[in-house]
């Protein structure tokens, strides 16, 4: 009967808790953005994840070694990279040329993975968050368009 009676007063204390946060802020100033309305003005902070970019140089090239390694750490494979072997003229060393690097923007989970695991830093996040399309293909973006 005693711990009964217990549990009953713990949980009437469980809820006056929940109902003190609740209160609180039900009374504290709202902050609503005016999303389409402020689209110049606003402010998405660096660490903010909207999309894998590649950023290219002037004349077109990235920092892309095709190594894999992003490819590899991606935890649902979102990350799609076609390679070649080509051989150097000035050393005769084979090397890996990067073909392709698809990136399925539609089913990232914005681990920031495959950004930790590039050795040359060629890929990160940008701060785009408008992603709207109406068919799932769009989502798929080649992100070494010369």
């Amino acid at each position: 009967m005693r711990s009964y009676i217990k549990g009953l007063f713990r949980g009437v204390g469980s809820l006056l808790t929940g109902l003190k946060v609740t209160g609180r802020e039900f009374f504290t100033k709202k902050v609503t953005e005016q999303y389409p309305e402020n689209r110049a003005a606003l402010k998405m902070y660096d660490r903010f994840c909207g999309e894998l970019i590649m950023p290219h140089d002037a004349e077109g090239k990235n920092k892309c070694i095709a190594c894999g390694l992003c490819q590899s750490a991606c935890p649902n494979e979102t990350i799609r990279i076609t390679t070649e072997t080509v051989t150097d003229p000035e050393t005769g060393k084979t090397k890996r040329r990067l073909v392709r690097y698809e990136y399925d923007l539609g089913s990232c989970m914005f681990c920031r993975l495959c950004v930790n695991a590039c050795p040359t830093g060629a890929i990160r996040f940008s701060t785009n968050f408008e992603h709207a399309v109406y068919t799932r293909e769009k989502l798929v973006k080649t992100l070494n368009k010369q």
